[in-house]
């Protein structure tokens, strides 16, 4: 029998917690919440999420200073914080991701290429980790990667990873 999936891990330690979890999305539009509702038994820790694309969005709806989206852009640490601590209060859940970055093909600079992207995790006791990374992917991959490098998050926070 083979390794379970990150989703399934995640799902154990959270329910092992009796803890939930929601998330604030943009550069994965929901890939994030697809995953770890894939797995059955989910609504028992997953509360709810946002896609957040456009800026308008993580403005009006997430509570995103404008003043962050202008000093530090869409796509920074700054950002992912705000996002993952917005959708922790928003669900009144005990963790929150979010993920904020470039896909591709285009959108890209020579500051912030494609496949930049900031993972975030909000949790108890005031938790808040940010992760950059810089996939070298396509646009399907570098959500992928994403939204597995956030998984990985919430198990590099709260569980040994092998």
């Amino acid at each position: 029998m083979g390794e379970l999936l990150l989703e399934a891990r995640v799902g154990e330690l959270l329910r092992a917690r009796a803890w939930t979890i929601s998330a604030a999305e943009s550069c994965t539009g929901g890939l994030l919440l697809h995953r770890l509702t894939n797995v059955a038994g989910s609504s028992a820790y997953v509360l709810g999420g946002l896609v957040a694309y456009g800026n308008i969005i993580k403005e009006n709806v997430l509570g995103v200073q404008r003043s962050t989206l202008i000093a530090y852009g869409a796509v920074s640490e700054q950002t992912a914080q705000a996002m993952a601590n917005a959708a922790r209060a928003m669900f009144g859940s005990d963790l929150a991701l979010s993920v904020t970055g470039i896909a591709g093909p285009g959108g890209g600079s020579a500051e912030k290429p494609v496949g930049l992207t900031y993972v975030g995790l909000a949790g108890p006791e005031g938790l808040l980790i940010v992760r950059q990374h810089v996939w070298p992917f396509d646009r399907q991959g570098n959500k992928n990667a994403s939204a597995e490098a956030a998984l990985r998050l919430v198990l590099e926070a709260y569980a040994s990873l092998p």
